[in-house]
């Protein structure tokens, strides 16, 4: 079986870090062109130059565009004007208390979570559908359909993915263009890391190991009972994107370790 994205161009929001990054590399392995949008400068050609440092003939091109808002993703829409394949990962995520956040926080993670990918998918599934294909992709979690209850507004915009895929799927039937979500669960990722830095510096234990115990405490369910490397997630997303995926669309394909105790979805 081979993946091959060969002459396709790829979106991948926040992609200078965790699962962007590794979609992102797998993506050019396939032979994609991938554009690597991140909001610092720095931060996106350091992204280019660890995908390189692997593949040097990987094909790669770099935006730097604020997706969380409108002239952000204008941005990137004018130096990208045209995609074969959209990754929406942009996300953020924390872990406060329902009661101590503010509407404004709810606000950006909305923003952040959610209409950065429906701004870019209203506009690259144009002209993907009169081209008849195209792949969108939204990395939503498993968060989204098993709220933490420490995690409320995330979990919240996660499932707001899942709905936009799903209806977005529907609306761009027998037009060669497929919309999925995948749901990742913990994912040894830096922003995981930072997530459990304090409590990794109050146990002793590294930042892998800090990861795992998280999972087995926080998400006890799990079946691999262990963070999934961002590798394990990046695979599933490259093949949603690539051409063997065609009779894959409207789907919730979980990549979570086994969390979500379901025998659907």
């Amino acid at each position: 079986m081979k993946l091959d994205l060969t002459d396709k161009i790829a979106v991948v929001s926040g992609s200078t870090s965790g699962i962007g990054l590794g979609i992102a590399d797998g993506l050019t392995q396939a032979g994609a062109t991938v554009v690597v949008v991140g909001r610092q400068e720095n931060s996106v050609a350091t992204a280019i130059a660890s995908i390189k440092a692997k593949n040097q003939a990987a094909l790669l091109r770099g935006v730097v565009a604020d997706l969380s808002t409108e002239q952000g993703v204008a941005a990137l829409i004018a130096a990208v004007p045209v995609a074969d394949v959209l990754v929406n990962n942009l996300g953020i995520f924390n872990d406060k208390d329902f009661f101590t956040v503010p509407d404004d926080e709810w606000m950006h993670f909305y923003n952040v979570n959610v209409l950065s990918g429906v701004r870019l998918a209203r506009h690259y599934a144009t002209a993907m559908a009169e081209q008849g294909w195209g792949r969108i992709i939204f990395v939503s979690s498993e968060s989204g359909v098993a709220i933490p209850g420490d995690m409320i507004n995330y979990g919240v915009t996660k499932a707001a993915n899942l709905a936009v895929s799903h209806g977005l799927a529907k609306r761009l039937a027998g037009t060669g263009v497929t919309v999925n979500a995948i749901l990742p669960g913990p994912t040894f990722t830096d922003g995981l890391k930072t997530m459990l830095a304090e409590a990794a510096e109050k146990s002793g234990r590294n930042a892998r190991e800090q990861a795992d115990e998280f999972v087995r405490s926080a998400r006890p369910s799990s079946i691999i009972q262990r963070a999934a490397d961002v590798e394990e997630v990046a695979n599933l997303a490259v093949y949603l994107a690539s051409p063997l995926s065609s009779a894959t669309t409207g789907a919730a394909l979980r990549v979570d370790g086994g969390v979500v105790d379901t025998l659907a979805m």
